[in-house]
């Protein structure tokens, strides 16, 4: 993946721990970036956002929800037309429901497993067949600790993340002899707007995204003979229980 500029799609990168990945993998990377949300105003706002921050980048951004195979399909097709190749493939785009199992519906339980795990599959399902015929490349999907740990009230966020870890951990190695290598990123608690407006206050304990997008930085950063393929990270000081 040396001597030409790279291409990243990160899903999920209009807001949130997708945006922050894309804005590093622009103006510390220098990618040309395709990122996806699930609505024209919030892409629209993200491409014009990582536009003001990377003045000259290359970035552009399409609608799409990752739980349509279809839908997936017609976005890599877009950015392989629009920019040549997909180099990085970061599955970032998730949805957090929680509640009791006899509460939840099924609708919210397909939701969270659709998105978050389903999705994923769907994302590299088209691209490891575009990364083949571009001599191999890199899939990074973000996690959570909540795939290692329990809580009242996760059972569909659990099982999405639980389950991504075995996808990442086996998709590594479908792939790892096609130069195409696989990490996942499992994050604690970050301070986003994820699951219901977390950001109303401020936890000055938590993860912030540029936290976790350094991770990826760095792992892209890596020489190929060596492949961390699971890195956790979580806040230094979170509150005591008491």
């Amino acid at each position: 993946m040396t001597g030409k500029q790279r291409t990243a799609l990160v899903t999920g990168g209009s807001r949130g721990i997708g945006f922050g990945i894309a804005k590093a993998l622009m103006m510390q990377l220098d990618m040309k970036v395709m990122i996806c949300g699930q609505s024209r105003e919030t892409t629209e706002r993200g491409v014009a956002q990582l536009r003001a921050l990377a003045p000259g980048g290359e970035v552009d951004g399409a609608v799409c929800n990752v739980r349509s195979d279809q839908a997936v399909r017609e976005l890599v097709a877009r950015t392989v037309e629009r920019f040549g190749s997909i180099d990085v493939l970061v599955n970032s785009a998730g949805v957090g429901h929680f509640g009791h199992v006899a509460e939840m519906t099924p609708e919210v339980w397909r939701e969270v497993i659709e998105t978050n795990l389903s999705g994923v599959f769907y994302c590299c399902h088209e691209v490891v067949p575009v990364m083949r015929a571009g001599g191999g490349g890199y899939i990074i999907n973000i996690g959570s600790l909540a795939g290692v740990n329990t809580f009242a009230g996760g059972v569909a966020y659990n099982a999405s993340k639980f389950g991504l870890n075995g996808f990442s951990e086996a998709l590594m190695q479908d792939v790892r002899y096609e130069d195409i290598r696989v990490s996942y990123v499992l994050p604690g608690s970050v301070y986003t707007d994820f699951g219901g407006g977390r950001r109303a206050g401020k936890q000055d304990w938590a993860l912030e995204v540029d936290d976790v997008a350094r991770v990826v930085v760095d792992l892209l950063g890596h020489h190929p003979r060596s492949l961390p393929s699971r890195v956790e990270i979580r806040p230094s000081k979170p509150p005591r229980k008491k």
